[in-house]
């Protein structure tokens, strides 16, 4: 799959495709192949046609701040379209999109890619938006400063779900993969003074009965979801992938 970032700061960008386990998925191949996740990056400035790089202007209608232009972003789209040889799917990050979820990732991880627009200032020339723009996203109810960390953060989610990335169960495991919160997680050592008390690892996860640890983080999870996120709870219900035994756990803790 491949990605067309276009971007007023690619430098943001650059550190993250290089570190972490991440990165895997954005390195080529040991036999030479493409990377799994290629990345590109388009400095929106190099599309501009003064000589001062501008690509943004004063809003029609007053108000405060700047609107990013639209013909740099046209200039930049079809230099994106040429290469790649085909109009691939555009999303814009916004606070008014759609909340990104697991399920939007799982979508992107299996498909092609996209142009992920960055947009920054008041926003971007509603024309181009109407004209072009497939999908628009967000991280959630607030505002940054612009698209740049809401497309890494896609762009890491769908990287961990890339085959090699990580250890084959890992992601299988992780919060909203089953529609749940994941339940806590221990590490050595087994006794642990925390504050002026002695906190120890819970004696199931030490039992090695596998049934027994499965069914107490089952019941973690469930417990966890239901106090913090409650509507998960109901979703799962609805979509009836609540088992009988899931619903009596809930039922004991009175949730």
């Amino acid at each position: 799959m491949r990605f067309d970032v276009v971007t007023l700061f690619p430098e943001l960008f650059e550190p993250h495709l290089r570190q972490g386990i991440t990165r895997r998925a954005f390195q080529p191949g040991g036999d030479g192949g493409p990377a799994p996740v290629e990345v590109r990056l388009w400095p929106l400035r190099d599309f501009a046609d003064d000589a001062y790089r501008r690509v943004d202007d004063r809003p029609y209608g007053g108000g405060p701040g700047m609107v990013m232009l639209a013909e740099p972003l046209l200039r930049a789209l079809a230099a994106i379209t040429g290469e790649r040889g085909g109009t691939p799917a555009i999303v814009h990050f916004t606070p008014t999109g759609r909340r990104i979820d697991q399920s939007v990732v799982e979508q992107f991880a299996a498909g092609p890619g996209a142009v992920l627009l960055c947009g920054r200032y008041e926003g971007i020339d509603q024309r181009f938006i109407d004209a072009h723009v497939t999908l628009e996203l967000s991280l959630g109810d607030f505002v940054l400063s612009g698209g740049e960390l809401p497309a890494l953060a896609l762009l890491d989610a769908v990287a961990r779900l890339q085959e090699g990335v990580l250890h084959a169960p890992s992601h299988q495991q992780d919060s909203f993969s089953d529609g749940l919160l994941e339940g806590p997680q221990y590490s050595r050592p087994e006794r642990l003074t925390i504050a002026g008390a002695e906190q120890a690892v819970p004696a199931v996860l030490m039992s090695g009965h596998h049934g027994e640890i499965a069914r107490w983080k089952r019941e973690r999870s469930l417990e966890l979801t239901a106090r913090r996120r409650p509507d998960l709870i109901a979703a799962a219900r609805a979509a009836g992938r609540l088992s009988s035994a899931d619903e009596k756990c809930l039922a004991r803790l009175g949730l």
